[in-house]
C-alpha cells in the first residue's frame, strides 16, 4: 500500500537545481537594501545606552548566496536577514573565486555528491587566488565586521584590514563533524580523501586562530571546536539559532482522543532516523493506539504502515499556502519524532515555537533540553523507549500540557532569531569596544614613548 502523498513540487522546480544556476552574484559586494530587511536606524537605536557604539557595518561572507532561501537549510538567509534587521548594515560579499571563477563554475556542474565534498577542499587549495578577490572587496569599503557563516573555507587566506573584526558561525566544521559521532556514522564517500585530513585540519586551525570570535549554536559545537582546534574560551561563544518560520500562534492542544499524531521533518529519510520512526509508529499501533505519522520533506519507502502515513515531500515555506500547510501540521501533531544524526536541526526550534515537544536521540548539537522542550534518549534507544514516553504523556494530560508550555517558553527565551540577534549585537559591541580600547591604549603608549624620547633630547 502506498503512503498518501501531497506533492506540491510543481510550484518551484528550479529550486532542485538551484546550486547549479546562480551562485556567483556579480563581482561586487551587494548592499542589503531589500524592503524586507530595511531597518530605521532611529528605531534600532531607541532605548539603547548613549554609550552604545553606532550601528556596525557588516561584510557578509558565505560560499552560497544568502538571498536564496534554500541554502544551508534556510539558515544562511535567516542569519543574513537577522543581522540586517537587528544588528547592523549588511553588505553581501561576492562569492566569486576571482581569477579561479571558471573552476568554481565547473565544480557546480558536477553531481551533488562530488560537488559537496570537493568544493570546500578545492577552495582551501585555491585560497591564495580566491582570497585576493575577497581582500579587494574588504579594502574597497570600511567594514567594522567581517561575518562569515557556514563556509569556514571562505576565510582561507583572507586578511581583513586592521580595523575589521572577523566573526564566524556554523553548526559544524569539516574536521569537527567528521571526527564526531554524527559524521563518523556515515563513513567516507571516497576513502583516499582521508589522506588530506591532516592538511585540512591545519588549514582550519590557521583560519580559526586568526578569527576574533566564533559563535556556535550549541555547547556540542563549542566543545568540538575546542577539542579539534584548541580555541581560547574567550573566542568561542554559544548562541542558539532560531526557528526558520514566523513566530507561531498559540492554538489549543490537540486531543489525544482523536488519535496520536506524530511528525517527521527532513530531506534525508535515513539520516533523520526515518526507519526508527516507523518502528515507533508500529509499536504504538501494536498497543492498540490510533497513531498516524505526517512526513515533511521526503518520501519514505513503501511499508505495511503506508496507510497510516501522510507525506508532503515538497513544502516551500516561502509560498504562503504551503507555509500554512506546514504550520497546520505542526499545530496538529502531538510530538516531533526525529531520531536524527545532525549537528543542530532547525526543525526542533520550529517545534518548540509551536509548543510541540520533540523526541530525539542525544547526539550532536540538537537543541532539545531534557524535560523542557522534549526528551533526548541515549543513542542506542529502541522504538519501545519512544513509544513508552508517548504513552506516558497520553495518559498524563497535565504533564503533557506542562511540557508543551515549557517547549514554547524555551522558544521564546532562546530558540528565535531576535534573541540570537540581541546576543550577537552584544558580542559585536563588546568586541568593537575592546578593539577601540586597545587602539586608544596603543596611541597613548606611542604618545608617552614620543614624549619620553623628546625629554631625553
Amino acid at each position: 500500500m502506498a503512503c498518501k502523498i501531497f506533492d506540491l513540487s510543481f510550484v518551484d522546480k528550479c529550486r532542485l537545481v538551484g546550486p547549479f544556476i546562480q551562485l556567483s552574484f556579480d563581482n561586487i559586494a551587494l548592499p542589503f537594501f531589500s524592503q524586507k530587511c530595511g531597518v530605521n536606524r532611529a528605531n534600532h537605536l531607541e532605548g539603547r545606552s548613549l554609550a552604545k557604539t553606532p550601528r556596525p557595518r557588516i561584510a557578509y561572507l558565505c560560499d552560497l548566496d544568502p538571498r536564496l532561501s534554500w541554502t544551508y537549510s534556510g539558515g544562511n538567509k535567516r542569519i543574513c536577514d537577522t543581522l540586517q534587521d537587528h544588528v547592523g548594515d549588511v553588505s553581501i560579499l561576492s562569492n566569486s573565486w576571482g581569477h579561479a571563477e571558471p573552476l568554481r563554475r565547473l565544480m557546480h556542474k558536477l553531481p551533488d555528491a562530488i560537488n559537496l565534498r570537493a568544493r570546500w577542499r578545492l577552495h582551501l587549495a585555491m585560497a591564495p587566488i580566491i582570497a585576493r578577490h575577497v581582500n579587494a572587496q574588504l579594502r574597497a569599503n570600511h567594514y567594522d565586521v567581517l561575518f562569515c557563516a557556514y563556509s569556514l573555507q571562505s576565510l582561507a587566506g583572507v586578511m581583513p584590514p586592521k580595523h575589521t573584526a572577523t566573526i564566524f558561525t556554523s553548526d559544524a566544521t569539516q574536521t569537527s563533524y567528521r571526527t564526531a559521532e554524527t559524521g563518523a556514522a556515515f563513513g567516507s564517500y571516497f576513502r583516499p580523501s582521508r589522506l588530506l585530513d591532516p592538511w585540512v585540519l591545519r588549514q582550519e586551525q590557521r583560519i580559526l586562530q586568526n578569527t576574533d570570535l566564533c559563535l556556535w549554536p550549541s555547547d556540542w559545537q563549542q566543545e568540538n571546536a575546542q577539542r579539534c582546534y584548541g580555541l581560547a574560551t574567550d573566542k568561542s561563544v554559544v548562541l542558539p539559532w532560531g526557528a526558520n518560520v514566523p513566530t507561531p500562534q498559540i492554538r489549543p492542544t490537540p486531543d489525544f482522543n482523536n488519535g496520536i499524531r506524530l511528525l517527521f521533518v527532513g530531506r534525508d529519510w535515513w539520516a533523520k532516523g526515518g526507519p526508527l520512526v516507523l518502528d515507533v509508529l508500529r509499536n504504538l499501533r501494536d498497543r492498540g493506539m490510533a497513531a498516524r505519522l505526517s512526513v515533511i520533506g521526503t518520501t519514505p519507502p513503501d511499508t505495511d504502515l503506508s496507510d497510516m502515513i501522510d507525506v508532503y515531500p515538497n513544502l516551500d515555506k516561502s509560498v504562503p499556502d504551503q507555509l500554512n500547510i506546514f504550520q497546520n501540521l505542526f499545530h496538529a501533531a502531538h510530538f516531533l519524532v526525529q531520531p536524527s544524526l545532525e549537528s543542530y536541526g532547525f526543525a526542533f526550534c520550529e517545534a518548540s515555537g509551536f509548543g510541540l515537544p520533540s523526541l530525539c536521540l542525544k547526539i550532536g548539537g540538537i537543541p532539545v533540553w531534557e524535560g523542557i522542550n522534549g526528551h533526548a534518549f541515549s543513542p542506542d534507544s529502541s522504538a519501545e523507549v519512544f513509544a513508552n514516553q508517548i504513552a506516558y504523556y497520553r495518559d498524563n494530560a497535565n504533564a503533557y500540557q506542562t511540557l508543551r508550555a515549557t517547549s514554547r517558553t524555551c522558544y521564546e527565551a532562546k530558540l528565535n532569531w531576535p534573541a540570537w540577534a540581541k546576543s550577537v549585537d552584544r558580542e559585536i559591541d563588546k568586541l568593537l569596544r575592546l578593539w577601540t580600547h586597545n587602539q586608544n591604549m596603543t596611541v597613548a603608549a606611542r604618545a608617552i614613548a614620543e614624549r619620553k624620547t623628546l625629554g631625553h633630547r
